[in-house]
């Protein structure tokens, strides 16, 4: 699992010949999910950040080469960072997200307690968030972050244009 960081680290370590833009968590999570296509997989990258937006952890998705369904990019940087801190709750923490998240992976941040789940394009078909069963509206559900979709929204859905495009 090369593509997941599972160590805290500031987005500008090792990292000197990049713009600050290109160290936004949205463009390391933009950065994942072209990797993931490069491998085959559905491109969605995702980054977890503390309170003071240090890096907790960055994936890919990795369901084929895992062969494991469940391997979306948001459930490996969430372990990994929740395995980072030492804790299985990520309060004070934001998920970055390439994609609308998925019923399963929305309500996993809900369980990890993160506070905010930021994506980029969203997904009418798939979506758990502002798609389908909103997972963060459910009465049942405690754990409500704040939610902010649409960054970089136009390469978040290119990426995954292109991707099926060439599948098709």
């Amino acid at each position: 699992m090369a593509d997941v960081v599972p160590k805290p680290h500031t987005p500008a370590q090792g990292v000197a010949a990049q713009t600050q833009d290109d160290l936004t968590p949205m463009a390391l999570a933009l950065h994942a999910a072209s990797e993931a296509a490069a491998r085959g997989e559905v491109p969605v990258g995702a980054v977890v950040t503390d309170a003071a937006g240090a890096i907790l952890a960055i994936a890919g998705n990795r369901t084929e080469a895992d062969c494991d369904a469940s391997a979306h990019a948001e459930l490996l940087a969430l372990r990994a960072a929740a395995a980072a801190r030492g804790s299985p709750r990520l309060e004070n923490c934001d998920l970055w997200v390439t994609l609308e998240p998925c019923p399963m992976c929305a309500t996993a941040a809900a369980l990890f307690r993160v506070r905010r789940v930021l994506f980029g394009a969203y997904d009418p078909k798939g979506g758990g968030v502002e798609h389908g069963p909103r997972i963060f509206a459910a009465t049942l559900n405690l754990q409500r972050p704040e939610v902010v979709g649409g960054l970089r929204e136009r390469e978040a859905a290119a990426l995954l244009r292109d991707f099926f495009g060439k599948r098709r």
